[in-house]
């Protein structure tokens, strides 16, 4: 069940940590107001499984599992508030702290997969405020009209795009760690 929040002034990091679990939205802050969008479909919960079993494989593979670890749907504070981004790769250090948040500094990248009711935020807003908070890594995921993955690097304070990967053919990304997939692979049943 969706819940208002009645709430004067601006909303703090500490306000929207309190808030009461609610699976039925994700509520991020941003600028001192709250953004809230519904929970993700099927077929973006199922592109979000699968890329998370894959950057973990990739991880090991990579000799990395001890020193990142893969999160979906983490709490990510920002310098102007609190992201949450679909999966997160975070250094295991910060993995081992107990906590409801981890800062954007123990990030090494995000991945957003966007859906109709986020696909604006994730293409224009949640980029600049990764960017800001130094996610070496930013990538996204479009599902429709047909899979495809757009990664970004951060240079000189924004995301430097890299062709996009169509469904179809292989995706070869070498950082934060080599992984090989193709972004179809994410939604075949």
């Amino acid at each position: 069940m969706s819940v208002a929040y009645s709430h004067a002034g601006p909303w703090t990091l500490d306000d929207v940590l309190a808030l009461p679990e609610d699976r039925t939205q994700r509520v991020e802050l941003v600028g001192g107001q709250l953004m809230m969008s519904p929970a993700p479909g099927l077929p973006h919960q199922r592109a979000s499984h699968r890329l998370h079993n894959l950057l973990e494989q990739a991880a090991e593979a990579a000799g990395a599992s001890d020193q990142v670890e893969v999160f979906e749907g983490i709490n990510v504070v920002v310098p102007d508030g609190l992201l949450i981004p679909d999966l997160a790769i975070i250094s295991a250090e910060a993995s081992e702290e107990s906590g409801v948040a981890v800062s954007a500094r123990h990030v090494l990248a995000v991945v957003e997969i966007a859906s109709p009711s986020t696909r604006v935020t994730d293409r224009k807003l949640k980029p600049s405020l990764y960017a800001a908070a130094g996610i070496e890594h930013y990538w996204r995921i479009e599902l429709e009209p047909a899979p495809r993955l757009l990664i970004g690097h951060l240079r000189n304070g924004a995301y430097a795009d890299l062709p996009p990967f169509l469904a179809g053919a292989v995706a070869h990304i070498d950082e934060p760690f080599p992984i090989a997939f193709d972004p179809a692979s994410l939604v075949r049943r």
